[in-house]
Parts: structure tokens; C-alpha cells; sequence
């Protein structure tokens, strides 16, 4: 019968099992559990049922007594906690390799585990103030205000008093005195704000995360890398597979390839999207010295001579 040969050349395990990075032990493959279709050709559960690995790696413990992912099937967890060698091969933290019966491999070094999502989670819109042109943003708690240059920019207080040398901006409830550089209230003055010359962004980016985020009407869904990638419609289901994503309402259905509504026998299919790679925040085409676009789009004049993004 075929047997599985442990590391060092001296041992074997049967078929369908592995050996112990020691090659003392055999650990057998545990029988398949049948998962639902949305769950099929899924990501590796980790021992504690709340995190998860990109398909063919393996749930090692890190440091802080999180799970991470070893990039490789069937790996040996290094006593460390940090690396991790291929499958049947042994640790050798003191050279800093991973022994085989024929030479040497280098480490392999982990990556922090995600939780699992028993669904797909609304997309966080980021909270931000649009501005008239409709096509700048500013960070909500703030206010647009036109520039010398007809664009927009950012006074960096909420509801504040656009002054007239669209360079500055006072509180709510004072008003512009330019030439003495100050804030007029019934109370006293406080000082003109310089307004923070902003750039357009996208005025409903999706956030992943503090990095990471997706374009307006799309959605956040992890790869199999472990990154942050982009389904190309909004609310949409993200598959298992870490590849393919399907519409609001859909079932992933990885043995037809495509996105199922209702029954396998009579059911509507449609084709299933691949993701791309999310952006990171802040990426974007620069118009000129004050606009620019969200990255993959292209600035475009505007009637009113200012910048748009067309997408």
C-alpha cells in the first residue's frame, strides 16, 4: 500500500495521514464533514472556531495566542510560534531552516488569522461631507469651502463661515473680519483658520479597513492571500474560494461556476465576478496642484472649467 514518507528518511505514515514534525507520530486526516454549498471549497477553520486560513495553508498559534496562517498545506508549527516549515520536514530554529531528508528549506513566517463571517457584512461607507461641485469630499466634522481657484477645499470645523478671501474660515455664529485677521462674535474674536486645501475623493469609498478600501458601489471580501480584494457590486456575497464574489441574494455554487438563486434544479444562475485588488486610501490621479480622482479614473474638465473624475 502507498505510505507518506516522514522527514529524515526513516519513517513513514500510512496513506491519508501526516507525520509529526518529530516523525514520532501519524496524524490521521480527519473524515470530510459535509459543509452547505456557500461554504464549499472554504477557507481552513482554525482549532477555535472563530478564526480562519486562506485554502491550502495551515492554523498555527502565534505569540500572542491568536491564530496565524503558514502559507504552505499540512505545515509544521514551529515551537516559536512565528515560522513554520513545509509539510514533513523538521524546524531547526537554532540555523534558522527547515530540515528535509535531502537539505535544507528556509522559514516560512506567518501571517495574522481573519474571524470567520457567518455572513457577508455590510460595506462601512466612509463619513464624509460632500461637497457642491459634487464631485470633492471633506472629512465629516468639517466644512467645504471654494478656493481662490473654484475648486474646494477643507475648513476643519463643522458648519463653519466661508470667508470671502476664499482663504479662510471662522467658527458658526462669528463672522469674517479680514482685515484685523479674526473672528467677530458678540462674545470677542477669536483667529482667522487657514483652510486645508483638500483633494477630491470618492464621496462613498468603501473602508476595508484603516488601509484598505473599495470604489463606491462595491464590496469589501477578503483573498486568498489574506489581503483586502473588490467585488464589483454592491452588498454583494463574497465566496468561499477567496476568488469569486456573487450578487445580494445569491449562493456561490463552485461546481457550476456561477451564482445561484433557489434551488440547484431550476434555480437562476448567473456569473459569478472575480475580485480585484482593493486600493489602499489615499491612492489617486492627480488633476493638478489642488483636485485630483480616485485611483483607476481619469480627470476631465467640467463645464464650469473645474476638474471631474471620470470613472
Amino acid at each position: 500500500p502507498q505510505s507518506v514518507s516522514c522527514a529524515g528518511g526513516l519513517h513513514c505514515c500510512p496513506q491519508g495521514s501526516h507525520c509529526s514534525a518529530d516523525s514520532k507520530f501519524c496524524f490521521a486526516h480527519p473524515a470530510p464533514i459535509p459543509t452547505p454549498l456557500s461554504a464549499a471549497l472554504g477557507a481552513i477553520q482554525c482549532p477555535d472556531g472563530e478564526s480562519e486560513c486562506p485554502d491550502n495553508s495551515t492554523c498555527c498559534m502565534m505569540p500572542s495566542g491568536a491564530w496565524g496562517c503558514c502559507p504552505m498545506p499540512e505545515a509544521s508549527c514551529c515551537a516559536d510560534k512565528v515560522h513554520c516549515c513545509p509539510h514533513a520536514t523538521i524546524c531547526d530554529l537554532a540555523h534558522g531552516r527547515c530540515l528535509t531528508p535531502t537539505g535544507e528549506l528556509p522559514l516560512g513566517n506567518k501571517f495574522p488569522a481573519w474571524k470567520r463571517q457567518s455572513q457577508p457584512s455590510a460595506p462601512v461607507a466612509l463619513s464624509q461631507v460632500t461637497c457642491p461641485d459634487g464631485q470633492s469630499a471633506c472629512p465629516d466634522g468639517t466644512t467645504c469651502c471654494q478656493l481662490p481657484s473654484a475648486q474646494y477645499g477643507c475648513c476643519p470645523l463643522q458648519n463653519a463661515v466661508c470667508c470671502s478671501d476664499h482663504l479662510h474660515c471662522c467658527p458658526q455664529g462669528t463672522t469674517c473680519d479680514l482685515e484685523r485677521s479674526k473672528c467677530a462674535s458678540g462674545k470677542g474674536w477669536v483667529k482667522l483658520l487657514t483652510r486645508l486645501s483638500t483633494t477630491p475623493t470618492a464621496a462613498c469609498d468603501v473602508k476595508c479597513d484603516e488601509e484598505k478600501s473599495c470604489p463606491d458601489g462595491s464590496t469589501c471580501c477578503r483573498l486568498s492571500s489574506g489581503a483586502w480584494g473588490c467585488c464589483p457590486l454592491e452588498q454583494a456575497v463574497c465566496c468561499p474560494d477567496h476568488v469569486h464574489c456573487c450578487p445580494q441574494g445569491y449562493t456561490c455554487d463552485p461546481e457550476g461556476s456561477s451564482c445561484l438563486q433557489g434551488g440547484i434544479r431550476g434555480g437562476i444562475r448567473v456569473p459569478w465576478q472575480e475580485k480585484m485588488p482593493a486600493r489602499a486610501r489615499g491612492r489617486e490621479v492627480k488633476c493638478d496642484e489642488e483636485k485630483s480622482c480616485p485611483d483607476g479614473s481619469t480627470c476631465c474638465r467640467l463645464s464650469s472649467g473645474a476638474w471631474g473624475c471620470c470613472p
